[in-house]
C-alpha cells in the first residue's frame, strides 16, 4: 500500500514524528520511514541503532522500520526497550544514527519517532527530517541497495546506567528517601538499573510498563498527573519526589511538602554543581528560564548564554560554545558529556546528590534559588498569531527592551515576558516573571488581554 504524502505532512513535526496508530502511523509507513531514514542519514551505509518504548505498537513499528532500513543496506543494532536518553547514549557510544519509537507524553493511542545522526546529533525538519518525509512515499522507486543490511541485538541498559552514575561522586553519596512516579513509562525500566547499589531508598509508583497508561497520563507537565506523587511524598516522609514522562527523557520534581518545583530551579541547582567541577565553563539556558538561572551561572563563575527554545537549537549552540550544560524550561536538561543530549536520568541523579549533600529536603536545597514569581506557561489559541504579536509589541514598544529572537521577549521595570508561537501546535505560549506575585499577575493579565 502506497504511503500517503498528506499523512506524512500531518504527522512529521518540527523535531519528530507523532501520529495516531492505525489511522496515521502503521507498519507500511514505518517501513517507508526506515528506508528513507537510511537513504537520507546514511547514504553510504553504516549503522543505525533502534530502540522503542513500552507502547503496545512500538515493537512492531520498530521492526517494520528496521526492515526498511536494512533493505537500503544499513546495519541495524536493536537495543529493544529503552528510554529516549538511553537511545541517544547508544547513538553516541556506537557512533551510529539513532531511531527511537515513542510518543513521549502523548496519550495511549499515539506513537512516534525521534531521530538523530551518529553521535546523537539532532535531526529536525530543516536538517533531514523534511527530506525523510518527502522521500518516504517514493522510496521504493530508488535503485536497490547493493547489499542488505544486517540486524543485531544489544542490551545497553547496564552501560547506560553506569554512564548516568558517572555524573555524581558515588563515594560521597548519602542516603535519600525519594518517591519516583514512572507513569507506567520507561523510567520503570531504567531507574532500577541506575540506582542499583546507591544509598537511595526509592518508593516506586507505577513502574509496571504499560503503554495504555492505566493510572494517569505520563505527562508531568499537567498538575493533575502529579497528584499521586504528591500524596506519596507527603505520606511517606520523603525528601523529594520525581516524575518522569513516558520516554523518561524529562524529569520533574516536587518537594517534601508535595509542592512542584520549577524546572528553572532544578536547572540552577544542577548548573551550580557542574560549575563547581568545571570552573569558568559555559552553561546555556533558554529564553523562558527564570532569571535565577543566568544569575546562578554567573555567581558560580560560569558564562551564561541564552538560546532559543528547542532541542536542535540548544544542541547546536552547545557545540558552538562547548557548553557543559543547558537548561530548558520544559524539563529537558542537556549535558556536554552525554553527547550534548538531554537526559532526565542524569539530571535526577545530580539533584539527588545535591539533596544528599545538603542533608535536607528539596525545599531547603532550592530555597536560595527561589527568588521570583513566575506564571508558568499559559497557552492561547489565536487565529492571527502574527497580528497578536504585533499588537503586544506595539503596546510595549516604549516600556522596556524588546527582543524578537524567539517570538517576543520584553523586559520592563515590572518584570519580563515571552510570547511565542508553539513549534508543534496552533497556540501562542506566554511566560511571565516578576519580583513578586502581584507584579507577575498584573503583567500576565495585561499581555493576555492584548493577545485576545
Amino acid at each position: 500500500m502506497p504511503v500517503d504524502p498528506d499523512v506524512l505532512h500531518a504527522i512529521v513535526k518540527a523535531y519528530d514524528v507523532r501520529g495516531l496508530v492505525g489511522e496515521q502511523l502503521d507498519a507500511p509507513l514505518a517501513r517507508a520511514l526506515g528506508a528513507a531514514t537510511a537513504h537520507v542519514l546514511l547514504p553510504d551505509g553504516g549503522r543505525l541503532v533502534v530502540g522503542h518504548d513500552m507502547r503496545p505498537s512500538s515493537p512492531s513499528l520498530a521492526h517494520a522500520f528496521t526492515d526498511g532500513a536494512t533493505a537500503r543496506g544499513v546495519d541495524v543494532v536493536d537495543i529493544g526497550l529503552a528510554s529516549t536518553d538511553q537511545l541517544y547514549f547508544a547513538s553516541g557510544i556506537l557512533d551510529a544514527a539513532g531511531a527511537m519509537f515513542t510518543a513521549s507524553h502523548n496519550p495511549a493511542g499515539y506513537n512516534g519517532l525521534k531521530l538523530c545522526r551518529p553521535g546523537a546529533v539532532p535531526v529536525a525538519i530543516d536538517t533531514g527530517l523534511g527530506d525523510i518525509r518527502d522521500l518516504a512515499p517514493t522510496v521504493d522507486d530508488l535503485p536497490p541497495a547493493e547489499r542488505a543490511g544486517q540486524r543485531s541485538e544489544q542490551d545497553l541498559t547496564d552501560r547506560f546506567a553506569a554512564h548516568v552514575r558517572s555524573f555524581v561522586d558515588l563515594d560521597a553519596l548519602g542516603a535519600v528517601r525519594v518517591a519516583v512516579d514512572a507513569g507506567n513509562g520507561m523510567a520503570g525500566h531504567v531507574w532500577p538499573a541506575v540506582v542499583e547499589g546507591l544509598p537511595f531508598e526509592t518508593t516506586p509508583l507505577f513502574f509496571a510498563l504499560d503503554g495504555s497508561f492505566p493510572n494517569h497520563p505520563a505527562n508531568p507537565l499537567e498538575p493533575e498527573n502529579l497528584r499521586d506523587l504528591q500524596a506519596a511524598v507527603v505520606a511517606g516522609d520523603h525528601a523529594v519526589g520525581l516524575a518522569f514522562d513516558g520516554d523518561a527523557d524529562r524529569v520533574f520534581a516536587v518537594d517534601e511538602r508535595g509542592r512542584p518545583v520549577s524546572s528553572s530551579l532544578i536547572g540552577a541547582v544542577v548548573a551550580d554543581r557542574l560549575l563547581a567541577r568545571h570552573p569558568g565553563a559555559t552553561v546555556l539556558y533558554n529564553l523562558i528560564c527564570s532569571d535565577t538561572v543566568p544569575e546562578t551561572i554567573e555567581a558560580a563563575g560560569g558564562r551564561a548564554v541564552r538560546t532559543r527554545v528547542g532541542h536542535s537549537f540548544i544542541k547546536r549552540r552547545m557545540a558552538e560554545t562547548d557548553a557543559i550544560f543547558a537548561v530548558e524550561h520544559s524539563g529537558h536538561y542537556y549535558f556536554r558529556d552525554n553527547f550534548r543530549a538531554d537526559s532526565g536520568m542524569i539530571a535526577a541523579l545530580v539533584l539527588l546528590e545535591a539533596v544528599a549533600d545538603a542533608g535536607a529536603p528539596l525545599s531547603e536545597v532550592v530555597a536560595p534559588y527561589d527568588r521570583y514569581a513566575a506564571s508558568g506557561e499559559r497557552n492561547y489559541a489565536v487565529a492571527d498569531q502574527a497580528g497578536a504579536l504585533e499588537r503586544v509589541a506595539a503596546a510595549f514598544a516604549d516600556r522596556g527592551s524588546v527582543d524578537t529572537e524567539d517570538g517576543l521577549t520584553v523586559v520592563t521595570d515590572r518584570g519580563w515576558f515571552n510570547l511565542r508561537p508553539s513549534n508543534t501546535e496552533p497556540l501562542l505560549r506566554l511566560n511571565v516573571e516578576a519580583a513578586d506575585e502581584q507584579g507577575m499577575a498584573a503583567l500576565r493579565d495585561e499581555v493576555a488581554e492584548l493577545v485576545h
